[in-house]
């Protein structure tokens, strides 16, 4: 009777064991995962983080399973084990990236920063395997780094997002549609070597951004609120730190950001009328302390367009009028690396904005020197002539020694079509498309 029981319940657990099978790119364990741990043949299940392993191509090298038990972050339901840890023939970012003067540093070599922005890739209900073909799309093109959104502030849950409001209370999205959605994004950037760059809220009311915490909290639309007021500034702490709390020990983030180009206006228009340079400097170096105070292992930018504070400039991007000083904002101890965005048309530099753009560069380039840390063009963007000037700016770039740039912004076509077009997106049927892959070996190359 005993061994037939037995038997009885080994066939069982085998059979329990080939219906879990996962497909190709999907969830085979990690914190909270109740489904199948094992994957289809041709796939391994590889650990990404404490939260998310993923089946992904290729043939273990090591089979030892892990039966250590991960706690989980903030705000994050218990579980028991972790998921088998296996590694795969695919390349995986390891240990984290660090700056050395004026370049990125990894594992003791010069880590490249070039690649582009896809702000929409946990924020469109993509699959793993969707998400997967956007990085490999970037990857392709010689691509290390992508900059994302690490936000989507909602009144009204719908869809992808990673924090909602109700009646000034926020609640931080941890299930599949907020943070474990972002576990997949991390999971899919690994696989295919890519490293993120990670913006934690926005200027502008495009998923919410500052703007939903002024309103919800303080019934204001005055925008610069954000930088000031106390209740405001603890509650995007709080929320900054569930988010960064989770991925302290994943080196696949590069850095965090406090936000898409920060200025003392937003989207309402609207302001106190009292900010400054001096009032968005301030904030930078409070925040930029916190995220460094939560987490020792990443680094920390701003996120802001690289407007310089010379009154009297006849350029606008140069007058301050915005409440950046990108020479007062590098200096901040706790920022490891400057960041600016290059939209000249947009901001009335229609005369010649590739030779515009061009000395954009070059003076960016020699704030990056005098402060003696990395600076990169996080965005830049034209929608007429793309190829002409991005020669003439990536020219600029390669010669000029600036650390590195990113692309606004990537493009894929996906199973279920093509991502978003603002004008300004390549992708890889694009005549633009292998002049970002001779770029990129060129940055490589001048190390």
């Amino acid at each position: 009777m005993f061994r037939i029981d037995l038997l009885v319940a080994v066939t069982l657990a085998l059979l329990s064991h080939v219906h879990a099978q996962q497909p190709e790119w999907g969830q085979c364990g990690g914190i909270g995962w109740t489904g199948g741990t094992t994957c289809v043949a041709g796939t391994v299940c590889t650990k990404q983080n404490d939260y998310y392993s993923q089946c992904l191509p290729g043939v273990a090298t090591t089979s030892a399973p892990s039966t250590t038990t991960s706690q989980p972050a903030t705000s994050t339901p218990p579980s028991t084990t972790t998921a088998p840890t296996t590694t795969v023939s695919a390349p995986a970012p390891t240990g984290f990236v660090g700056v050395s003067g004026q370049k990125f540093v990894l594992n003791g070599q010069t880590y490249t920063v070039v690649g582009a922005n896809s702000y929409w890739v946990g924020l469109m209900g993509l699959s793993t395997a969707n998400m997967n073909a956007s990085f490999a799309d970037i990857a392709k093109a010689g691509g290390t780094t992508v900059r994302t959104w690490g936000f989507n502030e909602v009144t009204s849950p719908n869809g992808d997002y990673y924090q909602s409001w109700s009646n000034g209370v926020p609640t931080v999205n941890t299930g599949a549609t907020g943070l474990q959605n972002f576990d997949n994004v991390v999971a899919a950037a690994k696989a295919n070597g890519i490293r993120l760059i990670v913006a934690l809220t926005n200027n502008w009311s495009d998923y919410g951004g500052m703007d939903v915490y002024v309103q919800q909290l303080l019934g204001s639309s005055d925008h610069d609120y954000f930088y000031t007021n106390a209740n405001v500034q603890a509650a995007y702490q709080n929320y900054v730190k569930t988010f960064v709390s989770r991925y302290v020990n994943e080196p696949t983030i590069m850095a965090w950001e406090l936000s898409n180009e920060p200025r003392c206006k937003g989207s309402t228009g609207t302001w106190t009328g009292t900010c400054t340079t001096t009032t968005v400097t301030n904030w930078a170096s409070t925040m930029s302390a916190f995220i460094k105070s939560i987490d020792p292992n990443h680094l920390v930018a701003i996120g802001d367009e690289g407007f310089f504070n010379e009154p009297g400039n006849p350029s606008y991007p140069y007058q301050g009028t915005e409440g950046v000083d990108f020479t007062a904002n590098l200096a901040i101890k706790t920022i490891d690396f400057g960041t600016f965005h290059a939209y000249p048309i947009s901001w009335g530099q229609t005369s010649d904005p590739t030779g515009w753009g061009v000395q954009w560069i070059k003076d960016h380039q020699t704030a990056q020197a005098a402060a003696n840390k990395p600076v990169i063009l996080e965005e830049f963007g034209v929608t007429d002539s793309q190829a002409t000037t991005y020669t003439a700016w990536y020219s600029a770039i390669e010669s000029s020694g600036l650390t590195g740039d990113l692309i606004w912004q990537a493009g894929s076509h996906l199973s279920t079509g093509s991502t978003p077009d603002d004008g300004y997106a390549i992708y890889p049927d694009d005549p633009v498309y292998p002049l970002e892959q001779t770029h990129a070996a060129a940055m490589k190359a001048r190390g």
